[in-house]
């Protein structure tokens, strides 16, 4: 079945309040322009350097989305372009994002990613972390970066309950905070394997790959 068709029949099943990532990373140019032809707007990509070698050679109305763990050296490459950063773990990563939007005099916004799993692997910081971010003084002299949102990350388990109380700690999180904080609007979790359940559960923003592309090629 072909990527236009696969995107299609998600976007047709997705609720209006939902936003649809396509999750891209790995994937040649001619597999995003398909979906790109289809309609498809905001790309997900986990590599910066991968995702500035695609947002040079493709049209420039795509939301291109940073959904892999950022690494500060790397943040420069993006800067100028990017929409959307959802892994923003802690409070070093956000002051080089802010130094590197002020030199492109923009303003980038950014989701904090919250360790919702039990695996060690998953990167994250706890509400509590968050809490205290948004209302520190650091923070609030941070004039180039804006935090619209929570992102997390389920455990990758067959578990689906566990998984279900992983989204629900999340948007548990994301309402707390939204009641200090009006400008959080975004909860983004959910992937090809568990998006209708993390809808189920408030997600707003759904970031799906291999449903869409089919799997991943890796180099090896």
């Amino acid at each position: 079945m072909s990527i236009t068709k696969h995107l299609k029949e998600i976007k047709a099943s997705l609720p209006e309040t939902v936003t649809l990532v396509a999750v891209s990373k790995t994937k040649p140019v001619s597999d995003l322009m398909e979906a790109y032809n289809a309609g498809q707007r905001i790309f997900g990509e986990n590599k910066i350097q991968e995702m500035a070698e695609k947002h040079a050679e493709m049209p420039k109305d795509i939301e291109w989305h940073m959904i892999g763990h950022v690494q500060r050296n790397k943040v420069k490459y993006m800067a100028e372009f990017v929409s959307l950063i959802h892994g923003v773990d802690s409070f070093k990563l956000l002051k080089e994002i802010n130094k590197q939007a002020e030199k492109h005099n923009r303003i980038i916004d950014c989701l904090f990613q919250i360790k919702i799993a039990e695996e060690d692997s998953k990167f994250g910081m706890s509400a509590d972390e968050a809490s205290q971010l948004l209302a520190s003084e650091e923070f609030s002299e941070l004039k180039h970066i804006r935090i619209v949102g929570l992102m997390g990350m389920a455990t990758f388990t067959e578990d689906l309950e566990q998984v279900e109380n992983e989204f629900q700690y999340l948007k548990r999180t994301f309402t707390a905070l939204k009641a200090e904080h009006s400008e959080l609007q975004i909860v983004s979790m959910g992937m090809s394997g568990d998006y209708e359940l993390a809808i189920k559960n408030g997600s707003t923003m759904v970031r799906v790959g291999s449903r869409i592309f089919g799997s991943r090629n890796y180099n090896n």
